[in-house]
C-alpha cells in the first residue's frame, strides 16, 4: 500500500540507523517526540531499543486525553448525571479516571453516554433528540479541533438549538514554549507533529530554534518516517545548527492548511488552558468566541465535585518528560490498561500504555 510499505522496510532502516549513528560520532543525545501518536510508533516498532546506543527517546505532551485534567473529566460526570442530557464523547475518554468516576461507570449506573467517531456523529445524536441536551466532549489539538469548529457551523445552520459543546481543545505551541521555558528536562531535539504542522504550518515551532536552540524536525509516523526524523535532528546537532525542518512533506507544508485555520479562527479564540501536570498555559486552549457562546456546555448548571489527582499516579511527570512510565510505582502493577489509574495508561497515545504494550519490543 502507498505510503506504508515503503516506509517500513527492514533494509532500509538499517541503512537509516547507521547514517544516525554516523551523525552522532557516538554522541548520545536526548530527544523528545510530542505527539502520541509517534510514542505509540516508536514502541511498537522497537525503534527505542534499536536506538538505545545513540538515542535517548522521551515522550512529551501529545496526548490529548493525557493532558485533559481531572477538572474537566469531573465536569463532564457531572453532566452525564444531569437529567435531560446526553454526552456525546471520542471512545478513548469513556475509561479516563476523574476525581472519583468514569465515564464508562457513568454509563453503567444508567447515564446517557455515547461514544462516537466524530464531532458529526455527535450533530445527529442531537438531531434524533430535539427534547434533550446533547453535549459533546469536544478534546483535542490543532488537528481535531477544526472538524470540531465545522460541526459547530453545522449546528448554527441546521439550527440545533440543543447542541452543546464543552471545550478542552488545546493548541500545542505554547505548551513547547512553558515546556523549554521551565528547563525541567533537558532536550537535543524535538519530533514535532506531523499532523497538528499539517494545520498550522511550521512557523509556529520557528521560536524553538531561534530562542531556545533546540533543534525540531516534523515528522511522519512509519518507522522510516521517524528514523529519517532523527537522522536530520542528528545532522542538525553534530552541525551545531537549530533548525525547524519537515520531513512528513507528504502531509504537512510549511505553510499549513489555511482553509483549517480559517475555520478554526472563526469559531475559536485562544485562551488559557489546564493542562494535567503543567498547570495553566497562557494562549494554550481553544474557547469559543462570543457570538458562538451560545453553544457551550459550561452554562449548564451542575454541581461539580472538588478535583482530586490518584494518589502516586505520575501522569502529569509522564507528560513533562520528567520521569519514564516504568518510574513511576503503580505502572504494570496496580496501573495496567484493564485497571488504569491514570489517563496516560488509558488512551492509545498515552506513553504509559505503549510502553507497557510493547516493552518487551525495545
Amino acid at each position: 500500500m502507498r505510503y506504508l510499505e515503503e516506509f517500513r522496510g527492514a533494509g532500509e532502516a538499517q541503512a537509516v540507523l547507521g547514517q544516525i549513528r554516523g551523525a552522532l560520532r557516538g554522541r548520545r543525545v536526548r530527544i523528545m517526540e510530542v505527539c502520541g501518536g509517534h510514542t505509540m510508533a516508536l514502541w511498537r516498532y522497537g525503534l527505542p531499543g534499536l536506538l538505545q546506543e545513540s538515542v535517548d527517546l522521551l515522550s512529551g505532551p501529545g496526548c490529548p486525553v493525557c493532558v485533559t485534567p481531572n477538572a474537566y473529566l469531573d465536569r463532564a460526570v457531572a453532566l452525564a448525571r444531569h437529567p435531560g442530557t446526553i454526552v456525546v464523547t471520542f471512545g478513548d475518554l469513556m475509561r479516563v479516571p476523574g476525581s472519583s468516576s468514569t465515564l464508562l461507570a457513568e454509563r453503567a449506573r444508567g447515564g446517557d453516554i455515547r461514544p462516537v467517531y466524530s464531532p458529526r456523529d455527535a450533530l445527529d445524536v442531537a438531531r434524533a433528540h430535539p427534547e434533550r441536551t446533547a453535549v459533546f466532549l469536544g478534546i483535542g489539538f490543532e488537528t481535531t479541533a477544526p472538524t470540531v469548529a465545522a460541526a459547530l457551523i453545522s449546528a448554527r445552520e441546521a439550527g440545533l438549538a440543543n447542541f452543546r459543546m464543552l471545550s478542552a481543545l488545546k493548541t500545542m505551541p505554547q505548551a513547547l514554549r512553558a515546556l523549554a521555558g521551565a528547563g525541567e528536562v533537558r532536550l537535543d531535539g524535538l519530533i514535532l507533529p506531523g499532523h497538528v504542522t499539517a494545520v498550522t504550518g511550521a512557523a509556529p515551532f520557528h521560536f524553538l530554534a531561534e530562542e531556545f536552540r533546540i533543534p525540531c524536525v516534523v515528522s511522519g509516523f512509519e518507522p522510516l518516517d521517524l528514523l529519517q526524523s532523527l537522522w536530520m535532528l542528528a545532522r542538525q546537532v553534530s552541525e551545531g545548527r537549530a533548525e525547524v525542518e519537515i520531513q512528513y512533506l507528504r502531509a504537512a507544508r510549511p505553510q499549513g492548511n489555511p482553509r483549517a485555520r480559517e475555520v478554526l479562527d472563526r469559531v475559536f479564540c485562544s485562551t488559557a488552558a489546564q493542562w494535567r501536570g503543567m498547570g495553566a498555559i497562557p494562549g494554550s486552549g481553544l474557547a469559543l468566541r462570543e457570538e458562538w457562546s451560545g453553544f457551550a456546555a459550561e452554562a449548564i448548571p451542575v454541581e461539580v465535585e472538588a478535583e482530586r489527582e490518584h494518589p502516586g499516579c505520575r501522569c502529569g511527570d509522564v507528560i513533562r518528560g520528567a520521569v519514564r512510565p516504568e518510574e513511576c510505582s503503580l505502572f504494570a502493577g496496580p496501573c495496567r490498561p484493564e485497571s488504569p489509574a491514570g489517563a496516560c495508561m488509558v488512551s492509545e497515545e498515552g506513553a504509559c500504555a505503549a510502553h507497557y504494550r510493547y516493552r518487551h519490543h525495545s
